[in-house]
């Protein structure tokens, strides 16, 4: 075989070119694998080829280099994705195409709430799926799976949340909620919170209270200003022209930061005094993963438009903003059609919805969540640790640097831990499995993660 990108060949009588497959593939294994820009430049020459070859080197190529494909033709969002590679996922563990078990300690960024394919879930998509799957745009047509999820989820809330409106995610809910709060008060005033994070669309993006991750992507929303977090002296930014404060019931990617009770309640008040509706966002919080089924029941408020996601699909897509019917009845004229869908409320997704609360609620998930934390709280007790922040199973482990947090990450993952850390804060860790984790799991990973933690000092 020739040296360098050339490939050795043999030329027929209508001097076609016709390369030696086993000089190819070997090739492929030793030069192209290793090189993402080279495999992307003889994937174009691999095109030129007659197409049985062309498809026996693209077969060959999809079974053995996945995480090569997955750089080549997958956008990426950082210069070092983490690139393992997923088979299945079952429970709390996620396994590789050799077997290996990774024990999910962020749940899909607390997504898997209830764990990983859980059976009432795979069951109401199945079902589902045999009925229909998308047949409008949302608000439409009456379809089961929509009034019967909304139905449930207005059954656990206060009585003024009592009007759904399903979308696809957790930004396309901040935008739904920004939106009608603007159009119901008729104000443009919107007061976010410094540290915050609310999704990474123009809107969400907007109220985003990091400079470093906004600067690029401006101009941005207009009158957007930002308040310390669970700071009362910062309250009187809320005024007479405040549209909506908008801020999470308990700050995620700032770190894991729990307000006081007392301050929570005077927001609600100075909004009450102003006439600024209170977006409180959950997308992190709902479905128990605080111990309560939303956050806000632990501090004595009631927002008056909540956002939901992540976890509420127990691992489908979609998201809500919840508001009382005469707020959200803004949307319906002047003009009509005041915000719009083609996929929010999937049925698919909503009976995926409906069976993860149904779960939750069958199963008494959220009763043991408080031993749960306090376990972790204890395991986690080291001088290394300077801080456990959180309430239930939503913690923040802050260590000292930033290096520490990467080792004992890596660590982790070599022996099947999977944590992460936050984009507003790189000296913590997180650490939110699904709600259903074990005693045993919990020693285990918190075993593991006390030996990360020592090999990092």
């Amino acid at each position: 075989m020739n040296s360098g990108n050339v490939l050795s060949t043999s030329y027929g009588k209508e001097d076609k070119i016709r390369p030696n497959v086993n000089d190819l593939l070997h090739f492929y294994k030793t030069k192209i694998t290793s090189d993402p820009y080279l495999l992307t430049y003889n994937l174009l020459v691999f095109s030129l080829l007659p197409s049985e070859l062309f498809g026996r080197l693209l077969y060959f190529c999809t079974m053995l280099n996945l995480r090569q494909l997955f750089l080549l033709n997958n956008a990426q969002t950082s210069p070092a994705p983490r690139l393992l590679e997923i088979e299945r996922a079952e429970g709390i563990f996620l396994y590789d195409p050799k077997g290996k078990a990774y024990m999910d300690l962020v749940s899909g960024f607390a997504v898997s709430n209830i764990g990983h394919r859980h059976p009432r879930v795979i069951k109401a998509i199945k079902d589902q799926v045999d009925r229909y799957m998308h047949v409008t745009v949302y608000g439409e047509f009456v379809q089961a799976p929509q009034v019967l999820f909304a139905e449930k989820l207005i059954s656990v809330l206060p009585d003024n949340l009592n009007s759904v409106y399903f979308v696809n995610s957790g930004a396309e809910a901040t935008e739904g909620a920004i939106k009608l709060a603007k159009r119901f008060t008729g104000r443009s005033r919107i007061i976010s919170c410094y540290n915050a994070y609310h999704g990474s669309t123009n809107g969400a993006l907007s109220v985003m209270g990091n400079e470093y991750y906004k600067q690029a992507y401006r101009p941005l929303l207009p009158d957007v200003h930002f308040m310390h977090f669970n700071q009362p002296e910062d309250l009187n930014l809320i005024d007479s022209d405040t549209a909506c404060v908008i801020l999470e019931t308990i700050q995620g990617e700032a770190g894991i930061r729990v307000p006081g009770r007392a301050y929570l309640q005077a927001l609600r008040q100075r909004c009450d005094e102003t006439g600024a509706l209170l977006i409180l966002d959950e997308i992190q919080t709902g479905f128990g993963r605080t111990g309560k089924l939303f956050a806000f029941e632990h501090f004595g408020i009631v927002p008056d438009i909540l956002l939901l996601a992540k976890g509420i699909g127990g691992g489908m897509p979609i998201g809500a903003f919840i508001a009382n019917r005469t707020v959200m009845d803004s949307f319906k004229e002047n003009p009509v059609l005041g915000h719009i869908t083609t996929f929010g409320g999937h049925p698919v997704s909503c009976a995926a919805g409906l069976a993860t609360l149904e779960a939750i609620l069958d199963e008494n998930m959220i009763d043991g969540i408080g031993k749960k934390e306090a376990l972790f709280r204890d395991l986690l007790n080291h001088p290394s640790v300077r801080e456990v922040r959180g309430m239930g199973l939503m913690l923040g482990i802050q260590l000292s640097t930033f290096e520490q947090v990467q080792s004992v990450s890596r660590y982790c993952a070599t022996k099947g831990i999977i944590v992460d850390w936050f984009l507003n804060d790189d000296t913590t860790l997180h650490i939110s499995p699904p709600l259903t984790i074990t005693e045993k799991d919990i020693r285990e990973a918190c075993k593991i993660f006390i030996e990360a933690v020592e090999k990092a000092e």
